[in-house]
Parts: C-alpha cells; sequence; structure tokens
C-alpha cells in the first residue's frame, strides 16, 4: 500500500521536502515555502483535460489526461519525480486536494521507479486550510505589540534582531512604503499569508506567545494584513522608535537609493538597471503628487531628477538628500504624528533603538499576557 501522511504540522513545521504536481497556473496562485512545483500536467494540458471533463465526464477526461501525458512526456516527467525523490529522500508530494494528480503521480512514481514517495492526504487544500486556522488562532491567542515610529526609525532592523518579531515586510516583499517596491515581485496575496503563518506556527512551537510586529497599517504594497491579524493588531500596545532626523535621512538614502539602485543593477545590468532604478524612484513619487499637490511635487521631482543625474554620471548620491529631507519633514512625518496622536492612549514605551530593543525582550511576554487578557 502506497504512503499517505496527514500530520500537517509536522510537515509545516519541520520543512519537510514538497513536490507539488500541481499545474504551474495553480502553483503561482499559491504555495508554501521551498516547494517545488513539478507538475502531472502543464497548463494547456490541463485546460484540455478539464473541458473534456465539463463535457463528457470523467472517465474520458481521464482517458485524455493519460493520451496527453504518455510515451516520452510521463517518461521526463517520472525521471524528474524520480530526482526529486532521491535528492529529498525524505519529502512528500501532493496535488489540489490530494486526489487523482498525486494518486497518479505517486502510483507512476512506485511503479516505474520503485520510489514509494509519501502523498500528503487533502493534498495543497488541507495544508493551506492548516496555515488559515494557525493564523486565526494566534491571532486569537497570543499577545501583539506594535513598533511605530517616525520614517527612516530602521523599525524593520529592530525586528529583525528580535527573536519574537515577525517581519510582514519581508514576507511581502515591499518596504510598506511608496518608495518600497523591490527589484523582484511581491508574492501573491496566498504566499504572503503562508510565509507569515508558517512562521508563526515555528515560533510558537519555540514557546514564543506573543510577538513584535510592524505598524503597518492594511497593507503592505500589494499584501493586505489577513483579516483577523489585522483586527488584532488595532488594539495592541504600541512601542515608539525614535531617532535624529538626520540619521533618518540618511537610512533612507543608503536604504532607498544606494542599495536599491545597486540591486537594479545586479538584476539588470548598470545601464538597464539604472534606468529602471531611475523610473522607479520618479513613479513613486508621482504616486504623491496629489497629496503633495502640484508646486511641491514639482519641485520635489525637479531635485530627484538632477540627483538622478548626478549619481548616475559621478556615482555620487548625495544630492538625493535634497528631495529626502523635505519629504520626510514636510509629508511623511507630519501624517505619522497625526496618526500617532490619534492613538496616543496605546503608546506604553517611547525610547532609542537599544533602549526599544531592551524594553521589548524584557517585557514583551508579559506586555503580550496582558493585551490578551484585554481583548
Amino acid at each position: 500500500m502506497l504512503t499517505t501522511l496527514s500530520d500537517y504540522r509536522h510537515l509545516l513545521l519541520s520543512g519537510v521536502p514538497m513536490m507539488d504536481v500541481r499545474a504551474p497556473v495553480e502553483f503561482a496562485q499559491g504555495a508554501f515555502p521551498s516547494v517545488v512545483n513539478l507538475p502531472l500536467m502543464d497548463d494547456g494540458e490541463r485546460q484540455q483535460v478539464g473541458t473534456c471533463y465539463k463535457h463528457k465526464g470523467q472517465e474520458a477526461a481521464i482517458a485524455l489526461g493519460h493520451q496527453l501525458v504518455s510515451g516520452a512526456t510521463k517518461q521526463a516527467r517520472i525521471t524528474a519525480w524520480a530526482q526529486f525523490a532521491q535528492d529529498h529522500p525524505g519529502g512528500v508530494l501532493y496535488c489540489f486536494r490530494g486526489g487523482l494528480r498525486s494518486q497518479i503521480a505517486q502510483q507512476w512514481l512506485q511503479s516505474e521507479t520503485g520510489i514509494d514517495y509519501p502523498r500528503v492526504q487533502g493534498g495543497y487544500k488541507a495544508l493551506r486550510g492548516f496555515l488559515i486556522d494557525t493564523l486565526e488562532s494566534a491571532s486569537a491567542q497570543c499577545g501583539f505589540v506594535l513598533l511605530g515610529g517616525l520614517t527612516g526609525t530602521g523599525k524593520t532592523e529592530v525586528i529583525a534582531q528580535l527573536a519574537h518579531g515577525l517581519d510582514l515586510e519581508g514576507f511581502a516583499n515591499h518596504r510598506g512604503s511608496s518608495f518600497g517596491h523591490r527589484v523582484s515581485s511581491q508574492p501573491s496575496q496566498i504566499d504572503f499569508e503562508n510565509r507569515l503563518a508558517v512562521d508563526v506556527l515555528q515560533k510558537r512551537d519555540r514557546g514564543y506567545g506573543a510577538f513584535v510586529v510592524e505598524d503597518e497599517g492594511r497593507h503592505v504594497g500589494s499584501c493586505s494584513v489577513p483579516l483577523a491579524l489585522r483586527q488584532r493588531l488595532e488594539q495592541a500596545p504600541i512601542v515608539c522608535l525614535d531617532d535624529g532626523f538626520d540619521a533618518r535621512v540618511e537610512r533612507i538614502l543608503q536604504d532607498y537609493v544606494v542599495q536599491q539602485r545597486a540591486d537594479f543593477v545586479a538584476a539588470h545590468g548598470e545601464a538597464v538597471g539604472a534606468d529602471l532604478f531611475a523610473a522607479r524612484l520618479l513613479e513613486s513619487l508621482d504616486k504623491l503628487a496629489k497629496r503633495l499637490g502640484g508646486d511641491r511635487h514639482r519641485a520635489l521631482r525637479v531635485t530627484m531628477l538632477a540627483a538622478l543625474a548626478r549619481q548616475r554620471e559621478h556615482a555620487d548620491p548625495t544630492l538625493h538628500r535634497g528631495w529626502i529631507a523635505p519629504l520626510v519633514r514636510d509629508y511623511y512625518d507630519p501624517m505619522y504624528v497625526y496618526q500617532q496622536r490619534q492613538r496616543a492612549g496605546r503608546i506604553v514605551f517611547q525610547g532609542d533603538r537599544q533602549a526599544v530593543l531592551d524594553y521589548l525582550r524584557a517585557s514583551v511576554r508579559t506586555a503580550g499576557a496582558a493585551d490578551s487578557k484585554g481583548a
């Protein structure tokens, strides 16, 4: 009898290697961290079989599937599965519901190569359901502290230094502001949620019952914070991180200009990368045009263009401070101050980086427990 597994907690907690035999289009809509897509059918084949099923029924659809995936095509896919199984002897395979596709892949692997590779009972849908439950239960049961602070204080860096920090920006591959887009694209909403849920699962298994989350609002770029967690965070205590204005401007310069340009160049080459970086920076500023007002937007854009030209011609990014400083001082800071005034009663601590780190490391469990009781 071929092996099936249903301990979803163990599979996701221990990082068991997984082979996803769904079609690429399904995989792109949502998967799990580090899973490899080795489909039974490609997108075109899946579409043909689906159409056949709709018009002629299951038996005809199965027959068509075997016809489409036969001969050299079938052998190539079995070879790829066997290679994965040999490279990851402790792994598993799954399809969407743990049904026919994963059963066929499992049977072919066994009959053609002698490998009995375990199949996940319930498939992707069951694993996904487990992670949804994980986030919802954590949102209800755990304590949370929001880490706030003016733009450029380095909140994400503090989160990275905390064993109980949840890096929403990292999971979303976005820095969380109008200028936050990275070179590579953001994950799908499902992938974002899955990454977050796996991290929560792992941290809770290590004994953490309270978490520190950066104050992001409802969205991190195109990714939405899951509803249950968002509602929880709307009631959480807030710790505010302070830093001087000049230090914040310098951090923004390094992160959003120097490093961002280097990332574009590394991905696309010097000439194309520099052009794409410049276009992205200007696009980010233009998104704020209505909020900034015409005159202020135009003035910042002229300064940004001059800074981009200087950076391209002389590898000197210093002129970018000319638009960063007024944008932070006149736009981002007033907006943040207004928002914080609306939530002043939730602020429990404020200090510089070391003071905030010490406070969160020493008291997050206590603060989280008290917050849970008051929820």
